[in-house]
């Protein structure tokens, strides 16, 4: 999009709080289970249409895409069809970063905007691949979307808290919840935005950003969350991939129905600032589910804050067909999110932990037909 149409930009509204997911998931060796490259090869063989699995700026790095959907078990229903189809092609891994891959083994792929990632980044793009979720919610304008981004700003540390999924960094315990989002949090146009004042300062920081040479256009924006015009949707980023289905659909659920309700309420009186929230960030991304962060002015474990949470969601569970879905929240926090599983697994050994981690990620997967007819 040229600079200069940046700051008119048209928000492509939805009708209904739609819902889309991307994750990103690392292809392994079927005998080592470390990062093997060769997207090419992989999407050759697996033969999925490219609107449901494309390549990524990593080598070996798979994006897996559903379409529109209506719900969140529609959602992840079309993911493990995906997965199921990709697992016959070759092993995958759903973590925020592979737990054993080694410092600096990565091959980047090419294309114009994958080579001026690489040049602008330098050799923060060739530490190690790292992967999300991105969860998009259809809205119907810009003002609604700009509404909802500034909401959700204050849920985003109790959502990294709740999918941190990547504690092993190099064969080590990097002692954070989520190495990814430290590694993400290294790059530019990251972290939390500000809260915009509407649509249009939206716009307007965007064409600023695009003016200094290396962004040129919104897609190059990385932080936790933002308005997606060409989609019309509020994209939240801030979950880890992950290997668990249950705990995915268990996340998007509460995504989408935290996402309605900033969408619908208006600003809150009281919310922390932009400091506060950064610091809050960080607690979540080191500490995940043994996090204390904030609830109604005070300092509050996570469990707490997340009960809340879905309290808040139920209202619009029912109207938004996840009502099962959302209480899926409460068994994550009975059994751990996927950064307590995989600690817990490694004190067997990390092939241990590593060969559960391939086996999650491919277990539970659905093959219902219309899953499978929506996956292509």
């Amino acid at each position: 999009m040229p600079i200069s149409s940046l700051a008119s930009a048209s928000f492509k509204g939805s009708s209904q709080f739609s819902l889309g997911v991307e994750e990103e998931l690392i292809a392994v060796h079927p005998d080592t289970l470390l990062p093997c490259g060769g997207t090419e090869r992989l999407l050759a063989r697996a033969a999925i249409p490219p609107e449901r699995v494309v390549g990524e700026v990593t080598d070996g790095v798979l994006e897996l895409r559903t379409p529109v959907c209506d719900d969140a078990g529609e959602a992840i229903g079309v993911l493990g069809a995906l997965r199921s189809r990709l697992a016959d092609v070759t092993p995958l891994v759903g973590a925020g970063v592979h737990p054993l891959a080694r410092f600096a083994d990565v091959e980047l792929r090419g294309g114009e905007r994958y080579e001026l990632i690489g040049r602008s980044l330098r050799s923060l793009m060739r530490q190690t691949a790292h992967c999300g979720v991105h969860v998009h919610v259809g809205l119907p304008d810009g003002e609604t979307a700009i509404r909802a981004c500034n909401g959700m700003r204050t849920w985003i540390p109790l959502l990294q808290a709740l999918g941190a999924n990547s504690p092993y960094w190099y064969g080590q315990d990097s002692g954070l919840a989520s190495a990814r989002s430290v590694i993400c949090n290294s790059l530019p146009r990251s972290g939390l935005p500000r809260a915009f004042a509407d649509y249009a300062d939206y716009a307007e920081t965007v064409r600023e950003l695009c003016a200094l040479g290396e962004c040129p256009d919104d897609s190059y924006l990385w932080w936790d969350l933002r308005p997606h015009p060409r989609l019309g949707t509020l994209e939240i980023r801030a979950l880890d991939s992950q290997s668990s289905l249950e705990d995915l659909v268990a996340l998007v659920a509460l995504i989408h129905c935290l996402t309605v309700h900033e969408a619908s309420s208006p600003p809150p009186r009281r919310v922390p600032g932009p400091e506060a929230l950064r610091e809050l960030s960080f607690r979540a991304v080191r500490d995940g589910l043994d996090a204390r962060l904030a609830l109604e002015g005070s300092l509050r474990p996570v469990r707490e804050v997340a009960y809340h949470a879905v309290a808040v969601a139920s209202a619009y569970a029912a109207d938004l067909g996840c009502w099962d879905e959302l209480m899926g929240v409460h068994r994550l926090l009975e059994r751990g999110n996927g950064a307590e599983r995989q600690r817990a697994n490694a004190a067997e050994g990390l092939d241990v932990m590593l060969q559960r981690l391939v086996d999650e990620t491919v277990s539970g997967v659905t093959e219902r037909p219309e899953a499978m007819a929506a996956a292509g």
